[in-house]
């Protein structure tokens, strides 16, 4: 039965594990905006072949997940200047929203320039740059900014005045008045509040490698005590170089930091399978690998960027949604294994825990067998991706209850098999990292 338990496991190792192989992941849109002389200019940084391929990044995080994955690969392949000839079809759409509207009044944008760049790695995603233009009046006082539904998410940032606006939208949402005069900067608590979600969005749902380190910490042990200073660690380690990373005072390619994130997955999870407790070396090693992930965060937020006039809330907000996303991911865990760790510590009724996650292996098969296009949605993943280790998970405490009479069967037929999972992972990760 342990070798059915570690089975159940490892295949879910591997369908995670082809999941982040193929990954062609999904990055917002930047969107610069300035009015000046009678002119109104939106300077995007786009993934035009997703947006062309009709790929709805309201519910991807990866481009390969997506039903028309294969027409974006077709036309991820197409050189740069039949991408920008192909682009403008796009504007037609956008138009009728509108994207653009000032004081109250709908205006047309107009295609200025399209830059494709060719130089990128087929297997990654490029960033085109799309210089968009519109007229206005000259006492034109404030415009606000659509963006299509299934567009994913972008962040508008205002440009050339002081006290800039800057905003995140998702598909379907439509910005803010902004003040062409500027003063429409966040204060210190819109800064605050706006990028929690962000912080949050990082681990959940986006953050698969954070949440398989994260769950590594909590597979070490049934004991609350060894969780804390792991996780304490982590979090100390990761708030600083979260924060010199922003401010850019430390840079380290991603070549380099991400394989090293797999490979601190894999140690965690390769401890987890030879050892119980909290070994005296094991939160200083967490607190290394902490400054690692620190670095691996700081890499989104110089994606959506900070605003200047408030970043230290904005960087707080964000680290504290990493947290509660982290704190998230270990108290749902802690819920699935919840009835078989009392079974194993000899409280609780072992036909009650049994009924619980016979029936809990019967929702997770539903979800995996049934379509559920709103939480996938949700999810910016295929639903499988997550529902299938669940069930693994569920199959595994079942087990540890029905042969509660084993020694440590809780960490025989949960924890260990949970730990060789994560561990396949982390290694496939590196290696791709690094290799392929």
């Amino acid at each position: 039965m342990a070798k059915l338990a570690l089975l159940m496991i490892l295949s879910s190792a591997l369908l995670l594990g082809a999941t982040r192989a193929q990954a062609h992941e999904v990055q917002p849109t930047i969107a610069d905006l300035s009015v000046a002389d009678g002119i109104a200019e939106m300077s995007l940084l786009i993934n035009l072949e997703a947006f062309l391929a009709g790929i709805d990044l309201d519910t991807v995080a990866d481009t390969n997940d997506a039903e028309n994955a294969q027409d974006y690969d077709s036309l991820r392949a197409l050189p740069g200047p039949q991408i920008a000839d192909r682009a403008p079809r796009l504007l037609t759409d956008w138009n009728t929203l509108p994207m653009l509207t000032v004081d109250g009044v709908p205006t047309a944008l107009q295609s200025v320039s399209i830059s494709v760049p060719d130089d990128i790695d087929l297997s990654l995603p490029r960033a085109s740059q799309w210089v968009l233009r519109a007229p206005v009046p000259q006492d034109a006082r404030s415009v606000t900014v659509t963006w299509p539904e299934g567009g994913g998410a972008m962040v508008l940032r205002q440009q050339g005045v002081d006290d800039p606006f800057t905003g995140y939208l998702d598909g379907g949402q439509t910005s803010d008045e902004i003040n062409l005069g500027g003063g429409g900067a966040q204060n210190a608590w819109q800064a605050f509040v706006s990028y929690m979600p962000v912080g949050f969005d990082h681990i959940l749902p986006k953050g698969l490698d954070h949440i398989l380190f994260v769950l590594g910490l909590f597979f070490l042990s049934t004991h609350l005590r060894p969780l804390i200073w792991q996780v304490s660690a982590f979090t100390l380690a990761h708030t600083v170089t979260l924060a010199l990373g922003a401010l850019g005072w430390v840079t380290v390619p991603a070549a380099i930091v991400e394989p090293l994130i797999a490979a601190s997955i894999t140690y965690v999870a390769v401890e987890n399978i030879f050892t119980s407790g909290l070994s005296r070396w094991r939160p200083l090693v967490i607190f290394g690998f902490g400054l690692l992930h620190g670095l691996g965060f700081a890499s989104v937020l110089g994606e959506f960027g900070l605003p200047e006039n408030q970043f230290i809330p904005a960087l707080i907000g964000f680290n504290i949604g990493v947290e509660l996303g982290q704190l998230t991911v270990i108290g749902f865990m802690a819920l699935c294994v919840w009835q078989a760790l009392r079974i194993d510590r000899g409280d609780g009724s072992p036909k009650g825990a049994a009924l619980t996650y016979s029936a809990l292996i019967l929702v997770a098969a539903a979800l995996i067998i049934v379509p559920w296009p709103d939480l996938a949605r949700l999810l910016e993943a295929p639903v499988p991706v997550f529902a299938l280790p669940l069930l693994l998970i569920f199959g595994g405490c079942l087990l540890s209850v029905q042969k509660r009479a084993t020694p440590d069967a809780y960490r025989r037929y949960v924890a260990v098999p949970a730990s060789v999972g994560i561990a396949i992972v982390g290694a496939y990760w590196f290696i791709e990292r690094v290799f392929l």
